[in-house]
């Protein structure tokens, strides 16, 4: 019987990437990342000398279609095989990545009288500008009594999709009324994959307050928001929602002759690159939470029954597998500090040194950081470089770092930033663990566990829970390979759930990182510390941090 096989695309924030797996045993047999030209949008529009706000993240939607072009014709030529034994094909994304599109589908953007509207352009994740939409939104939604605040945590982000039409429709009422639906990008790009726009349960759930029993919030508090909003969801949101795995449609001919695959395979509705995660590692019940870690981390967990968690994301019923409620919290940066630290403050000796061993400064910090044991460089930093989404939920928070002196070296510092991030994951297991919804092992997938030891060990130590790591480096393209494999169905050689494919095509490594007791005792006594900081500059006894926000935009 001739092998058969799916691909995954993952979407991240930088890049996208394509999988080719074998559905024997999830092994990948070939993959390839296609950066995107124009990267994240945040200083000025392309092809425009127009200067973006601050908190503005936007995206070029070609890039997307550009990541097919080039990455799938690249994992065929290198494997080998054939696409008649391609069967199905699944994406992830980023979430909420949301785009206006005309009534042919097309982004706004594209259109040569608008494209100098940043409005018209694709808002990414991490585009905070609707702060202000958020917090407005969630005081009319508590003096209400919506009964959906408390499905995510008691407060909506300015990440998700309402909040970000809203300030469409405030800052650019004339791209409001051109727009034929407001859709996420994951949804849009299997669109052009198939011709077909509809909508999955997991982007509607988390990001646009769609409720599988109950549907949208009602006009009522639409219209308390804006009258103007009244029939958003009949009208820019409108269109069917349908659960993870089903068959969005088939590969179109034009979008064959693009990638080099067969059209009428199956493919799968979008997904998201964390939800995706949590089948590709074999996580198929309550009590283990999954951590996607990468620029950000999301985190995620099944439960049998709706529980409400201070800051959660959301709890989604079927919303990661079906039969479970899927929660999701998450932490805005993780590796992006890293990053931002090692771009913009580590010294030069620090870059020469890590240059004639032959290593990344990365991996130079870690060494040196990793003879520290903790608590011994007396530091301790806040995690909000990009705000904090859970358990504050409140993007105008900003970092900070503590207990620096004249003897502080670069390392110490690494090390005190890959300890905050860590702390702000003990909060969000914490609260999980104490509303009743249990966290006993964690998994993490993503760039991060692969690259960094330390920090994987810090995380076991902190949360005092051992953490299995995914043997995928692509768990996410992994995770949505296997749904294209449920879209084609058993009777073309997939499979007809994600727990039949879980049980093929799951990978965790055999090694297991536990917690030491000794740094656990030491860390527990630092995580009070973080608590403090925490709630004196997160819960309003202290706004420095937003006064200082304030100032700044005003100059």
């Amino acid at each position: 019987m001739t092998k058969k096989y799916t691909i995954g695309v993952d979407y991240g924030t930088e890049s996208g990437r394509a999988v080719l797996v074998s559905l024997e045993d999830g092994k990948e047999i070939a993959d390839h990342v296609t950066p995107y030209k124009h990267g994240v949008i945040d200083e000025y529009l392309p092809e425009s000398n127009l200067k973006l706000d601050y908190e503005w993240a936007l995206q070029h939607p070609q890039d997307y279609i550009e990541v097919l072009q080039q990455s799938i014709p690249e994992v065929l030529q290198e494997s080998g095989v054939h696409p008649d034994d391609i069967i199905g094909l699944g994406i992830d994304f980023t979430a909420c990545t949301m785009l206006p599109v005309d009534k042919y589908g097309e982004p706004l953007c594209f259109h040569q009288d608008l494209k100098n509207n940043p409005h018209s352009w694709l808002k990414l994740w991490k585009h905070h500008a609707a702060q202000d939409e958020a917090n407005r939104l969630n005081e009319i939604a508590e003096t209400m009594g919506e009964q959906f605040l408390p499905r995510y945590g008691g407060k909506l982000s300015s990440e998700w999709m309402i909040a970000k039409i809203w300030q469409i429709l405030n800052e650019a009422p004339e791209i409001y009324e051109q727009t034929d639906k407001f859709v996420e990008a994951t949804d849009w790009v299997i669109s052009k994959l198939t011709n077909n726009l509809i909508r999955n349960s997991c982007t509607a759930g988390y990001k646009s307050i769609w409720h599988k029993q109950e549907g949208y919030p009602s006009k009522e508090f639409f219209q308390a928001l804006d009258p103007r909003l009244e029939d958003v969801t009949e009208t820019k949101l409108r269109g069917e929602v349908v659960p993870l795995g089903t068959k969005a449609g088939e590969l179109t001919e034009e979008m064959a002759a693009l990638t080099g695959l067969q059209s009428g395979i199956s493919v799968a509705v979008g997904n998201v690159d964390a939800h995706v995660s949590v089948p590709a590692m074999g996580v198929a019940e309550p009590g283990k939470m999954v951590m996607v870690m990468g620029t950000s981390i999301c985190h995620l967990l099944l439960g049998d029954e709706e529980k409400h968690v201070e800051g959660m994301c959301g709890v989604v019923e079927d919303g990661i597998i079906p039969g479970f409620y899927g929660y999701e919290a998450g932490q805005s940066a993780v590796g992006d500090i890293f990053a931002w630290y090692v771009d913009q403050a580590v010294p030069d000796y620090v870059k020469i040194a890590a240059n004639e061993e032959g290593i990344d400064v990365h991996q130079w910090l870690e060494q040196k950081a990793a003879t520290y044991k903790p608590g011994e460089s007396g530091l301790l930093a806040l995690d909000w470089w990009n705000g904090n989404r859970s358990v504050l939920v409140d993007t105008e928070l900003s970092g900070m770092l503590v207990g620096m002196t004249l003897q502080t070296k670069p390392e110490e510092i690494y090390r005190a930033l890959l300890e905050a991030t860590a702390f702000g994951t003990r909060k969000i297991v914490d609260a999980f663990h104490q509303n009743g919804v249990e966290v006993n092992e964690l998994y993490a997938c993503g760039g991060l566990p692969h690259k960094n030891k330390l920090l994987m060990q810090i995380y076991a130590d902190v949360t005092n829970r051992p953490i299995k790591i995914a043997d995928s480096f692509q768990t996410p393209a992994l995770g949505a390979a296997m749904f294209g494999a449920v879209a084609a169905g058993k009777a073309n050689g997939g499979f007809d759930t994600i727990l039949d494919a879980t049980k093929n095509m799951a990978r965790i490594k055999d090694e297991v990182i536990q917690p030491i007791p000794e740094n656990v005792s030491i860390y527990e006594k630092l995580f009070q510390e973080y608590t403090t900081l925490h709630d004196y500059f997160g819960r309003g006894e202290n706004n420095v941090m937003k006064r200082l926000k304030s100032l700044r935009s005003k100059n």
